[in-house]
C-alpha cells in the first residue's frame, strides 16, 4: 500500500525531491494525475473554478496528445502543467535510458519543468538524470482515489487529516478514480476554505528548494 503520508525515512532517501512546498503561508497545492481526461478532467476544472482554486494537472502525455483543448483549457484558466512520462511508465520496470526517453516525449507536448513519476516509483538514476531539467515532485498527502478498495469517504479523510501550510496534495482526474474524486475534491476545497486556505498552481519554471519535513 502506498502511504498517504511518506514516511521521513523515504524523504530523506531521496533528499533531491520537492515533497512539500514551504509553509510561509496557508496555501495548498492541489496535483491531478493522469489525465487529460474528458470525462473527469472538465468537471475538476469545474469545481476548481467554483472554489476560486489554481492546481497543477501532471498529464500523460499519450493523453495529452489526443486532447489538446482539454491541455490548452488547464493552462488558459491558470493552471500549471506537469509531465508524467508519455506512457504512464513504471520506473522500477524501466531502464533510465527508456524512462528518460519517455519522459521527454511527454515534454515534447507539456513543455513544463514539473515532472512526477507514475505510481511514485522511480530509481535513483532515474531520478539524478531526470533532476538535470526538471523539478522531481512527489507529495505529501495522497487521496488513494486511484485504488478501488478505499471508500470515497476514506479518500476524503486522508486529505482532510494530512494537509497542512505547503503540503503538495495528489488526486487523480482518470475514470477509476472518478467516483471517489466526485466526493472527496468538492467536500475538501470547502472544508479547506473554511479553515482559511488558499490554493495555488506549482511554479513551472521554478527551481524548488526541497522541504525536508
Amino acid at each position: 500500500m502506498v502511504p498517504v503520508r511518506p514516511p521521513a525515512l523515504m524523504r530523506l532517501f531521496w533528499p533531491g525531491l520537492l515533497w512539500r512546498m514551504p509553509a510561509h503561508h496557508r496555501t495548498l497545492y492541489l496535483t491531478f494525475d493522469d489525465g487529460p481526461t474528458p470525462e473527469v478532467t472538465p468537471w475538476v476544472l469545474d469545481t476548481l473554478r467554483e472554489h476560486d482554486a489554481r492546481g497543477t494537472f501532471f498529464l500523460v502525455g499519450s493523453n495529452a496528445e489526443i486532447h489538446p483543448a482539454l491541455v490548452q483549457r488547464i493552462r488558459s484558466e491558470g493552471h500549471a502543467i506537469g509531465n508524467h512520462t508519455y506512457s504512464h511508465l513504471n520506473g522500477w520496470r524501466a531502464t533510465a535510458r527508456d524512462y528518460s526517453a519517455d519522459a521527454d516525449r511527454a515534454q515534447a507536448l507539456t513543455g513544463t519543468r514539473l515532472f512526477r513519476p507514475p505510481y511514485g516509483r522511480i530509481t535513483r538514476r532515474q531520478s539524478a538524470e531526470l533532476r538535470k531539467r526538471f523539478t522531481v515532485v512527489m507529495w505529501d498527502a495522497l487521496s488513494m482515489d486511484f485504488d478501488a478498495r478505499v471508500a470515497p469517504e476514506a479518500c476524503l479523510h486522508n486529505v482532510l487529516k494530512h494537509a497542512r501550510a505547503g503540503s503538495i496534495i495528489v488526486f487523480h482526474d482518470s475514470r477509476k478514480a472518478e467516483m471517489r474524486l466526485r466526493h472527496a475534491l468538492p467536500l475538501a476545497l470547502q472544508a479547506w476554505r473554511e479553515q482559511g486556505y488558499r490554493f495555488a498552481a506549482l511554479p513551472e519554471e521554478m527551481c524548488i528548494t526541497p522541504q525536508r519535513r
